[in-house]
């Protein structure tokens, strides 16, 4: 009896003693709606009075169209019957902002802003996009897929600006012998061919000269696949975006399902790895509409264009090969010496020299035209608003040039106006660039000098900063006037984004709002107000509208539930942790118990972010708003907790970024190993007691932890990793890497499975089974890989129902409770 009360006493005392939980795992990890859905997808009725905004339905996917009256602050719901009048997003406007244009549900629609009159312009089951005006105003141009249309406003008629074929001209077929020798025998064949040809001929003067008619084809030829397409304004050019037809992209995998609604096993298709073959390159075409001619665009004007920028990796990769020598470097070179004898007794091996070079130093590189997908390969297409000039943005397919040109239309060549190069790679963010409203000079991003900043130039000038400092600018918008450019801004630190303004003409930088403004903006078609989405730790993106003179805020939203907001969340503390190995700081949030003990050691663990380039460290909601709850509960039980932006993390400038250039994993470990020490000198962290974890990038990150510096990390999970780059996509992966044909050694250094011998903790690998980002078989070739090393402390947990981002809460709950089990074993 006595020792039964004993116990009791003693049960009692712990949990007296434990701390209070702000919430539950269960509740963490559960259907996010508990929270309440962040604001998305913000813009402006096109009178300026109200701004809508899309919100995710409450157990659904879907999301339901909000509008929001700034006259009496009136929040409505838009039914089917509503949104047959309501404004569409991204909307265009004519020179004189009489009409404006935009798109819903793939059709688009033109307002008449003096009397407020909606017209249908299309309604097709197909995908109509990239609406804007005529120069002369009178007519909207639109895309449906490669093909153009122009409607005349005045008469509402829709005809295709130009139609393409992708085939041979058929009258450009020369006779062969047999048929000349035909029309010389035959007169009345001869006749018939002259008649032929004369109706040809009316047709064509007809189709050339009146104006009602559908012009005559341009027969592109059957060797290519049209990309993408953009129509001048004035209507007379057309530029055509081609890639060779019938590309091989290289071998794509299998993905397997098991658990599916049939009840038998399914495959799809996967993507292709980096390297078995490159993009297909892309090549320009100039139509002239008017005098219905085409001409290739050269590249022979880009500075660069000739250059070899991995030539010297070649021959680094070369030289270790020959170094380490062995059967197999013997074996390549018995095997290419009889190729080339076999070549050579075919009379064949200075052709196959030949096109051996041409593969590995190009005389020209490959390119591709910068471009979004929903701009059917436009985006990296700009046209001044009267269509007499023209800009490409054009990268290199081996990711070490970015290029802006502007076209010479009546010649068809193109003149470099500014040359982005980079030793490592061009960012895919920061690609921004247009014209100004007067289409007199061109704007554009730029990181040349280590950071994003705005540029402005006249087509031939020089090229002046609009901004400058140590600090990222991104989402240019030039307000309707031209006079200023609105942006975001990591001015005030690198973890701190506002709304500012510069003149479109040069000036100082203003700063607009004072709040976190990380989640997007737009610009009220007066340029008076803005709306903004911002948000903090615990508050999903809300919309506020700010005066832009003045930075007045009137907020509009709060979609967190009652249960989420009573909760009294832990915050995280920003804080700069000095590096060991660059002069700048490792930013990071730290998460401790409100009731710390300093004078006690403390379990650490260390949170790794995905994705590679991104920021997690930010005064916003985090992305990874799970994790966040998940650090609240290990911080309450007794954890010191760090998530950090290791070097590769955006927000930081190129050079943080491009740190771990063909060197993946090695510096992020530095950084995470600083931040280790950290918390031991700061925080009380017990460095014998160190767990680390992470999904994706962050997976990649907690096997080099675990493998490289297993004698500090004692615990880890990886979450959906990348275990051997080979095995990834080939546009992420050869940016960073290049591709494992030209450097294999930046793969063999960079890849966890490469390491894996150094495992001494405990490993968690868990991994979505239908995964077609990071694939499934990734976690599998390295569960295998530590089976026949003969590790003992590991496991896999697989997901049958889950990609690369776990969408089902009972997925999520199990993964955490793996997670915490795997830290409370191993580190408390």
């Amino acid at each position: 009896m006595i020792r039964i009360w004993l116990a009791s006493l003693v049960t009692l005392l712990t949990v007296a003693a434990a701390p209070a939980r702000a919430t539950t795992l269960e509740q963490a990890m559960a259907n996010p709606d508990w929270i309440g859905p962040p604001v998305e997808r913000t813009w402006w009725s096109l009178d300026g009075r109200s701004v809508y905004y899309q919100l995710k339905q409450k157990g659904s996917s879907v999301r339901d169209l909000h509008r929001i009256d700034l006259g009496d602050g009136k929040d409505s719901l838009i039914d089917p019957a509503a949104m047959a009048n309501s404004d569409g997003a991204e909307a265009v406007f004519d020179r004189n902002r009489q009409r404006a244009a935009f798109v819903r549900n793939g059709d688009v629609f033109l307002r008449d802003l003096g009397n407020g009159r909606l017209s249908q312009v299309t309604r097709t089951p197909q995908f109509e996009g990239s609406p804007q005006f005529s120069a002369d105003g009178r007519a909207l141009q639109y895309r449906s897929g490669s093909d153009w249309f122009v409607y005349d406003i005045a008469g509402a008629v829709n005809a295709p600006a130009a139609l393409l074929r992708l085939e041979k001209d058929p009258q450009a077929k020369q006779p062969n012998d047999l048929e000349r020798q035909q029309l010389r025998y035959f007169s009345t064949l001869r006749q018939l061919k002259a008649d032929r040809e004369a109706r040809k001929a009316h047709a064509d003067a007809f189709a050339k000269g009146d104006p009602s008619r559908v012009g005559l084809p341009f027969y592109l030829g059957d060797a290519v696949e049209i990309q993408g397409t953009s129509l001048s304004p004035n209507g007379r050019w057309l530029l055509v975006v081609t890639s060779p037809k019938g590309y091989d992209e290289g071998r794509h995998g299998k993905l397997q399902r098991f658990v599916t609604e049939s009840g038998y096993e399914e495959q799809e298709e996967e993507r292709t790895r980096v390297g078995r073959n490159l993009p297909a390159p892309q090549s320009l075409l100039l139509l002239d509409l008017q005098k219905h001619e085409q001409n290739a665009l050269a590249l022979d004007a880009l500075p660069g264009i000739h250059d070899d920028p991995l030539k010297a990796i070649r021959e680094e990769n070369a030289k270790l090969k020959a170094e380490r020598g062995g059967d197999e470097a013997k074996a390549e070179t018995q095997a290419g010496k009889a190729t080339a004898d076999k070549d050579s007794k075919n009379g064949a091996s200075k052709k196959t020299a030949a096109k051996n070079k041409a593969a590995t130093e190009p005389e020209t590189r490959a390119v591709r035209i910068v471009s979004r997908a929903e701009d059917g390969g436009g985006g990296g297409i700009a046209w001044n608003q009267d269509g007499s000039q023209l800009a490409i943005q054009i990268r290199a397919i081996d990711n070490k040039d970015r290029w802006i040109a502007s076209v010479d239309l009546e010649h068809a060549k193109l003149r470099s106006e500014h040359r982005l190069t980079d030793p490592a790679w061009i960012n895919w963010n920061f690609n921004d660039f247009g014209w100004s409203k007067d289409g007199r000079s061109l704007w554009y991003l730029s990181e040349e000098s280590g950071y994003s900043q705005l540029y402005s130039k006249a087509p031939g000038g020089k090229a002046r900063a609009l901004t400058s400092g140590q600090f990222e600018v991104s989402a240019p918008t030039l307000s309707g006037d031209g006079r200023w450019f609105y942006l975001r801004a990591n001015v005030q630190a690198p973890y701190s984004y506002d709304i500012y303004r510069v003149a479109s003409g040069g000036g100082a930088l203003e700063r607009v709002t004072h709040f976190n403004a990380i989640d997007g903006f737009a610009l009220s078609p007066d340029g008076k107000r803005l709306a903004v989405q911002h948000s903090s730790a615990y508050v999903p993106a809300q919309l506020a509208v700010v005066e832009v003179e003045g930075g007045a805020v009137r907020e509009l939203t709060d979609t967190r539930t009652p249960q989420f907001k009573a909760i009294d969340w832990i915050a995280p503390q920003i804080v700069a942790v000095p590096s060991t190995h660059t002069k700048a700081p490792i930013y990071a949030k730290f998460y401790k118990a409100r009731d710390f003990d300093a004078g006690k050691k403390h379990p650490i663990v260390i949170f790794v972010h995905g994705a590679g380039y991104l920021q997690n460290v930010h005064q916003g909601y985090p992305a990874y708003f799970r994790e966040q709850m998940f650090h609240n509960l290990l911080a309450e039980e007794g954890y010191v907790v760090l998530d950090m932006d290791y070097r590769a993390s955006e927000g930081y400038g190129r050079d943080w970024r491009t740190a771990i250039y063909r060197n993946m994993g090695h510096p992020e470990l530095e950084d995470l190993i600083d931040g280790v020490h950290w918390l031991e000198k700061n925080a009380a962290g017990d460095p014998a007691r160190v767990g680390i974890y992470g999904g994706s990038y962050g997976g990649f990150m907690s096997l080099m932890a675990m493998f490289r510096a297993p004698d500090v990390f004692k615990a880890g999970a990886a979450l959906r990793p990348v275990t051997d780059w080979t095995q990834y996509n080939h546009e992420y992966t050869s940016n960073i890497l290049n591709t494992p044909q030209d450097d294999p050694i930046a793969y063999e250094r960079s890849s966890p499975i490469e390491f894996a011998d150094g495992l001494k903790g405990s490993l968690l690998i868990a991994h979505g089974m239908i995964d077609d980002n990071v694939l499934f078989e990734d976690s599998v070739r390295l569960y295998q890989k530590l089976i026949e090393l003969h590790k003992d402390d590991f496991e896999l947990a697989g997901y049958p129902l889950e990609r690369h981002g776990f969408v089902h809460p009972d997925s999520w709950l199990d993964e955490y409770k793996r997670i915490h089990r795997l830290f409370q074993s191993s580190l408390q």
